[in-house]
């Protein structure tokens, strides 16, 4: 048995496509490729679900050739990683990616661009990633195509780029506002790229896709590294251990509630979340508009009052509490979120707070932070000065 996936791409099968095609017993792909490509004398399997084509390619003998044919480079996303789950070894004939080809097409480097797959998976998390990262590529699917994505960007300033059967003959690019795209039909397949910037010329880099998260510089950063108001911004230390359990990273969304500095939504876009800041007082608003900038991260910031301004929001992943009484705690514990971090100094608020995240399905841990930092003396010595204590409660469920 021999196997070989050849790429398509609208244009002229890869150097020696057509040899391996016309020694193939069998031909596996969709409809518009087999009625391309394959010969009249080979068995056609056309492409559904997988599973009945990983049993006609295994059950080939001998020297009999099978042929799988899948759209662009096959080893990006593709048939290939399934072929290898089921022991089949196979020769693999590329074509230039959908990605590739829309680049080109928007004659943009994409060195720095994050390629996310929404084919059979979830489609939040490749949102969330649109959300966080200023340039993404999005492969997409039936039913999580370019209106779907549009729509869960409501709230993000960023432009679309879709292309429409590149290399096809209804081929089409267009560069188009999320508003505008989630009222459009769009021709498949297609591919999209989401841009926080259209005209931005990215920095230039060492690793694809951007630098790696979490940031190399660290995280828990030092209260100096923000602006804040008479030290009214949650300390280093208790970020610390809010970030461990609120577990920011690509594809999730975290809110910050009584966000203040937005402190904790930076940290948590700094390591790849999609973030929201929850904030009423205008003042803070404005510092965390620069905190954000001097971070070089994207937080969204919804100015408001909790509960009343979380009911638009779309639905967390994770959520910071940092202020606000019981009816915020309440609010969020019934946000859908699979992780809820509360942080309380007032310790008459512990035993409610607990008591709303229980009531909401949520096993209920607590831990009392106490720290003490070194400061120097006047006559060059150090002491132990002390913060004040604050008490984590952290609510966590399974999604």
């Amino acid at each position: 048995m021999a196997v070989t996936v050849i790429g398509v791409d609208g244009a002229a099968l890869p150097p020696g496509g057509a040899e391996v095609l016309e020694q193939a017993r069998l031909v596996v792909g969709g409809k518009r490729h087999l009625d391309a490509h394959a010969p009249e004398h080979a068995k056609r399997l056309e492409l559904g679900p997988l599973e009945p084509a990983l049993n006609a390619l295994s059950s080939l003998s001998g020297d009999e050739q099978g042929v799988v044919l899948a759209s662009g480079d096959p080893g990006f996303f593709g048939a290939v990683r399934a072929l290898r789950e089921r022991g089949v070894r196979c020769a693999v004939l590329p074509a230039t990616s959908s990605v590739q080809r829309l680049m080109a097409r928007a004659g943009r480097s994409w060195d720095d661009v994050v390629v996310v797959s929404a084919h059979g998976r979830d489609l939040g998390a490749a949102i969330n990633v649109c959300r966080a990262r200023p340039a993404v590529a999005v492969l997409t699917a039936p039913k999580s195509g370019p209106a779907q994505i549009a729509s869960g960007l409501a709230g993000w300033r960023r432009t679309m780029i879709v292309g429409e059967d590149l290399g096809g003959p209804n081929e089409s690019v267009v560069t188009i506002d999320p508003a505008d795209a989630a009222k459009r039909t769009w021709f498949e397949p297609n591919v999209v790229l989401c841009l926080a910037d259209a005209d931005e010329v990215p920095q230039r880099g060492w690793m694809a896709g951007g630098e790696p998260v979490p940031p190399a510089t660290g995280w828990a950063l030092s209260e100096d590294e923000f602006s804040h108001r008479d030290g009214m911004i949650t300390k280093a230390e208790v970020r610390a251990v809010a970030l461990a359990r609120l577990a920011p990273r690509p594809g999730v969304l975290v809110w910050d509630v009584g966000a203040g500095s937005g402190s904790v939504a930076v940290e948590c876009a700094r390591m790849g979340a999609a973030t929201i800041a929850i904030e009423s007082d205008e003042a803070q608003v404005v510092r965390m508009v620069t905190n954000a900038a001097g971070h070089g991260v994207d937080v969204r910031i919804e100015e408001g009052k909790a509960p009343q301004a979380l009911r638009e929001l779309p639905k967390p992943d994770a959520i910071f509490v940092g202020g606000g009484g019981n009816e915020v705690v309440t609010a969020c514990a019934h946000a859908g979120a699979s992780r809820v971090v509360v942080a309380l100094a007032a310790l008459d608020r512990v035993g409610p707070s607990r008591e709303t995240l229980r009531s909401a399905g949520y096993a209920v841990e607590g831990v009392q932070l106490a720290s003490s930092r070194l400061a120097e003396l006047p006559d060059g010595s150090s002491r132990l000065e002390a913060a004040n204590p604050v008490v984590l409660l952290t609510g966590t469920k399974k999604p």
